[in-house]
């Protein structure tokens, strides 16, 4: 089992794009990339704490690579939106891959040169890709949210 960790706006609809996928084992969303330790929903929705909405999952490399998870990550976002996902604004909302090792740093700038080369999108990528750090799962109410309030994507 490995572990990957993405930010790309709001974490209720990031971890269900990800949950659904043959070979992820595990998801929980929470707060990571930060400044302060154990922080709350409404304490990271200040924008203050440095954390981004993120989502861990855990992911059986047999079944699916980093390689597809990282393809997945760069299509159920907009990459090139600083600090904001849709209607979602504040650095709690950027687009970021936190890598766990020196491997998934290395696929994670060549995935993204790739997307940056494909000239798929007309503004430049903002994406972070920096070294995953201390992870805080959010509140219960926030694990699994769509599918506890029965929304479908």
């Amino acid at each position: 089992m490995k572990k990957a960790t993405f930010a790309a706006g709001c974490f209720w609809g990031v971890e269900s794009a990800f949950r659904k996928l043959d070979g992820v084992l595990n998801t929980c969303v929470g707060y990571t990339g930060g400044k302060t330790t154990k922080p709350g929903y409404t304490e990271v929705c200040t924008g203050n704490t440095g954390h981004a909405e993120a989502v861990e999952i855990q992911f059986d490399p047999e079944i699916i690579s980093y390689e597809q998870l990282l393809n997945i990550f760069w299509t159920i976002h907009d990459p090139t939106q600083l600090n904001r996902q849709g209607p979602d604004l504040g650095t709690q909302y950027r687009s970021a891959i936190f890598y766990h090792d020196g491997e998934q740093k290395q696929q994670a700038i060549k995935s993204k040169i790739k997307i940056e080369s494909s000239k798929k999108y007309i503004n430049p990528i903002v994406t972070e890709i920096v070294s995953a750090t201390d992870f805080y799962p959010a509140e219960e109410y926030h694990q699994q949210y769509f599918e506890k309030k029965g929304c479908l994507i």
